[in-house]
């Protein structure tokens, strides 16, 4: 059985917003295996980069987390400032949707590269650089030599993502977080770039973490997913569980919205409505304004994520059969 690389228990975010507090991410437990792929998905404002940013220390300063994050026998969220800066990029990375905002405009990529190694395994300038060209060549950057002297905006999209990657894994960190890396680039370099994702990890043996609203990306990449709405995981499980035998009304819903190419002519079910505000969640279940099967006990009492077949997980009170023509027919009214 893998090593267990990153294990998160009762993680709550909060943010201090017009003299009150609001809860972006509650009580969110999970663990991360060694070379395991965990998709977390859900709409904008679920939550799911919020919850990573925490395990980064990278919160607004409004922001403040509780629980704990254990990676390498310490508590994450226990850290100071400089003991969190030794372990970013060296134990875990993380990967941003735009690259334009976390790479230096004004610095070419051969130097911010060389950086990470020299700060945090102490390389000299000259190995820096040499190890900076073997891992642009690594992650499928052709002429990487000349790439390397190239500053950010002189890069595609797609070359940009590929630099941040190569970045990230350097000093081949046990756990990689890579949020939305796909989104804006065309559907071939996305292919690339998950391809990239796949041998990167069986190479290294790192643990990535997906966040994505895409569940085309999920689909062949990651073994396990974790849906999450309004700051909560709503349903855990294997990925094949899930796409096949959702338990959850918004991950069936999810699933129903989203088009593929092999279904040509099928109808979507969208998803009524959007997003509750997490400043004015509704009472009991928060997804019970826009869900198809919600009954009384759905509007008076929130469910707990709780077992359900095999390893999956389901925080639901429906326990009937999940059909399309019920969210057709709920979409329309």
């Amino acid at each position: 059985m893998s090593a267990i690389v990153l294990d998160v228990q009762d993680l709550s975010v909060n943010f201090a917003l017009h003299q009150r507090e609001v809860k972006a991410v509650a009580d969110l437990s999970f663990q991360l295996s060694e070379g395991e792929t965990l998709a977390v998905v859900g709409e904008s404002g679920s939550g799911k980069s919020q919850a990573f940013l925490a395990i980064m220390g990278l919160l607004a300063r409004n922001g403040r987390a509780t629980g704990r994050a254990i990676a390498g026998g310490t508590d994450l969220l226990a850290l100071s400032r400089r003991e969190l800066d030794k372990r970013r990029g060296r134990d875990i990375a993380m990967i941003f949707q735009d690259p334009m905002t976390s790479l230096n405009p004004s610095l070419k990529i051969r130097k911010q590269l060389a950086e990470v190694l020299i700060r945090h395994r102490g390389y000299s300038r000259e190995r820096a650089a040499t190890r900076v060209i073997e891992m642009l060549e690594r992650v499928g950057i052709p002429e990487p030599a000349k790439r390397a002297n190239a500053y950010p905006h002189e890069l595609s999209g797609g070359m940009r993502q590929r630099v941040m990657i190569a970045m990230a894994l350097l000093c081949e960190p046990k756990i990689l977080i890579a949020d939305e890396p796909t989104t804006a680039l065309d559907v071939t370099v996305q292919a690339q770039i998950l391809d990239l994702f796949q041998e990167l990890t069986d190479d290294f043996g790192t643990a990535l973490v997906l966040i994505t609203h895409d569940l085309g990306v999920v689909a062949g990449i990651a073994d396990r997913m974790m849906v999450m709405y309004a700051g909560r995981a709503v349903e855990k499980g294997t990925v094949d569980d899930l796409f096949y035998d959702p338990r959850h009304p918004y991950t069936f819903g999810l699933l129903h919205s989203t088009p593929h190419v092999e279904e040509r002519g099928v109808r979507l079910a969208p998803i009524k409505g959007l997003p509750p505000s997490l400043e004015q969640l509704p009472p009991g279940c928060a997804f019970n304004p826009r869900c198809a099967f919600r009954f009384d006990r759905c509007l008076s009492e929130r469910p707990l994520l709780i077992p359900r077949v095999r390893e999956r997980l389901s925080a639901c009170f429906y326990e009937g059969e999940l059909k399309v023509e019920t969210l057709v027919e709920d979409a329309a009214e």
